[in-house]
C-alpha cells in the first residue's frame, strides 16, 4: 500500500524570503525509537522527516540487550536476519548473590531470544533501510507551538530560525523531550546511581560461554554477558558509591575497579579495566518516569505525541527500554497507517490522524505501565535500605513474574 500523497513535504512561502516547510509526519529524535518508527512508516508506504540534533547518526557507544518481544519487531520491520549475524544467543542467567554465610547461586534459562547488540550496529542498520534524505542533522528544536486552535498539527521552530509545519508530530527525542515538555507532561524523575556500561575484546575468545552472569554484591551490581566470541558486554552499577559524580568514563572507570576490588574476581576485574574506549557510557543519574505518571498521563496534545524514553523513561533493572521503544514504534505506525488507508487520497484529516494517535496510546499504556512499575519496583528492592520497601517492592515483581521474565514473551502484532 503506498499512500505517499497525504503525508507529503512541500514549502510554501510565509512573506518576504521566509519559507515554510509542510510535512506530513514528522519525528523529533535519530535514536533507536525515532529510526525504529520511521523505518516502520516506511515499510507501510509513508514517508516521514526524522529531526536529529547531532551532526551524525548516533550510533556510537555500548550495546543494548533484545529480548524476544524487541525480536518479534525486528523481524515486522525487515532488519532481524542481518542484526542476527552481528550478535550470539545468550541462554541463561547465572545469578549470584554475595553473602556473608557464603555465595548464593540460581541459573534460569532464556526465555525465547536474548541478544546483545552494538548500539551502532541497530542504528545504522535501521537508518540505512529508510530512504536516502530522510533524517536531517543538525536540527535543535526551540520552539513548539500549535498550528491552529485545535491543536491540529503543529509548528516547529529551529535554533537557525527555520520553521517546520507537521501534521502530525512524533516526539522520540529521549527523557529530557521538547515534544513532551509541548504535551504537558510532568518532567521524568531521577535517583542517584553510578553506572558504568561498556564491551571488551577477547582476541583470542572469552571464555564464559553464552551466559549471561548477574553478580549481586553489598552495594553493587555487575553484569556480564557475551555479544560475539570476541566481544563481552558488561555493566557496573553502585547504588551508594561516595565520591565525587564525574563525567569522565574512564576516571569512573578507576573509580569503579577501585570500589571492586577484594569483592570480585580478577576476570572481571580485567573486564573492567580494559574495555573498548568507546564503547563506555556513564550515568551517574537514572531517570524515570514513575508509574503512576505513565497511567494518567495525556500523551497526547491533537496530533502530537511521544514513544520511546519520551513516554515511558525507566531504569535498566529489567533491560526493556529499548524493546519497548520498538514496540511503540510498530504500534504508532500501525495506528497511523489505518488513517492513510481512510484517507481520501488528497488530504489526511487531521481527526483520522487524532484518532489513530489516540488508538495508540489506549494500545500502549497498559503495556508500559506494566513495564514501568517492575523496572521502578526492582529498582527499589536493589537499592532501598527499608525493610517495609523491599517487602512490598519484593511482593509486585513476584506478582508481575519479573524473575521469570514473563515481560519479555509479549507480542505486539503484526506491522
Amino acid at each position: 500500500m503506498k499512500m505517499l500523497v497525504p503525508f507529503s513535504g512541500l514549502q510554501q512561502q510565509l512573506g518576504g524570503d521566509m519559507e515554510e516547510e509542510v510535512h506530513g509526519i514528522v519525528i523529533v529524535g535519530g535514536g533507536i525509537c525515532g529510526l525504529a518508527t520511521a523505518l516502520a512508516l516506511h515499510r507501510k508506504g509513508i514517508p516521514s522527516l526524522v529531526l536529529e540534533k547531532s551532526e551524525t547518526l548516533r550510533a556510537d557507544g555500548g550495546s543494548i540487550g533484545v529480548h524476544v518481544n524487541g525480536w518479534r519487531v525486528l523481524e515486522q520491520l525487515g532488519i532481524a536476519s542481518d542484526l542476527r549475524e552481528t550478535a550470539g544467543v545468550v541462554t541463561e542467567f547465572h545469578d549470584v548473590w554475595q553473602q556473608e554465610q557464603g555465595n548464593k547461586s540460581v541459573v534460569v534459562p532464556v526465555r525465547g531470544e536474548l541478544r546483545w547488540l552494538k548500539r551502532k550496529d541497530l542504528i545504522e542498520t535501521m537508518a540505512k533501510n529508510i530512504p536516502s534524505g530522510s533524517i536531517r542533522f543538525s536540527c535543535h528544536i526551540a520552539a513548539i507551538r500549535p498550528a491552529d486552535p485545535g491543536n491540529h498539527g503543529a509548528v516547529l521552530t529551529t535554533l537557525d530560525g527555520s520553521i517546520i509545519r507537521a501534521k502530525a508530530l512524533i516526539g522520540c527525542d529521549g527523557s529530557n523531550s521538547v515534544v513532551a515538555k509541548y504535551l504537558g507532561l510532568s518532567p521524568p524523575k531521577s535517583t542517584s546511581r553510578m553506572l558504568l556500561r561498556g564491551y571488551t575484546r577477547y582476541p583470542h575468545g572469552h571464555p564464559f560461554g553464552p551466559h549471561f552472569l548477574r553478580l549481586r554484591g553489598k552495594g553493587f551490581f555487575v553484569g556480564r554477558s557475551p555479544m560475539t566470541d570476541n566481544l563481552v558486554n558488561f555493566f557496573v552499577a553502585f547504588w551508594h558509591p561516595g565520591g565525587d559524580a564525574t563525567k569522565d568514563a574512564h576516571a569512573m572507570k578507576d573509580f569503579l575497579l577501585e570500589k571492586l576490588q577484594g569483592q570480585c574476581s580478577d576476570e572481571i576485574l580485567e573486564m573492567v579495566r580494559d574495555p573498548e574506549p568507546d564503547s563506555l557510557i556513564i550515568l551517574t543519574k537514572i531517570w524515570y518516569r514513575p508509574p503512576w505518571q505513565v497511567m494518567f498521563s495525556s500523551f497526547q496534545r491533537g496530533t502530537a505525541t511521544v514513544a520511546g524514553d519520551a513516554m515511558h523513561v525507566m531504569g535498566t533493572y529489567i533491560g526493556q527500554g529499548g524493546s519497548a521503544g520498538l514496540e511503540d514504534a510498530l504500534v504508532l505506525a500501525r495506528s497511523l497507517s489505518r488513517a492513510a488507508a481512510g484517507s481520501d487520497g488528497s488530504e489526511l484529516c487531521e481527526k483520522k490522524i487524532s484518532a489513530a494517535i489516540r488508538d495508540y496510546v489506549k494500545e500502549r499504556r497498559l503495556r508500559v505501565v506494566r513495564l514501568s512499575l517492575e523496572s521502578f519496583a526492582m529498582g527499589t528492592l536493589l537499592a532501598t535500605k527499608s525493610l517495609l520497601a523491599k517487602l512490598a517492592s519484593f511482593a509486585i515483581v513476584s506478582l508481575l513474574g519479573t524473575g521469570t521474565l514473563r515481560h519479555t514473551n509479549y507480542d505486539c502484532g503484526r506491522l
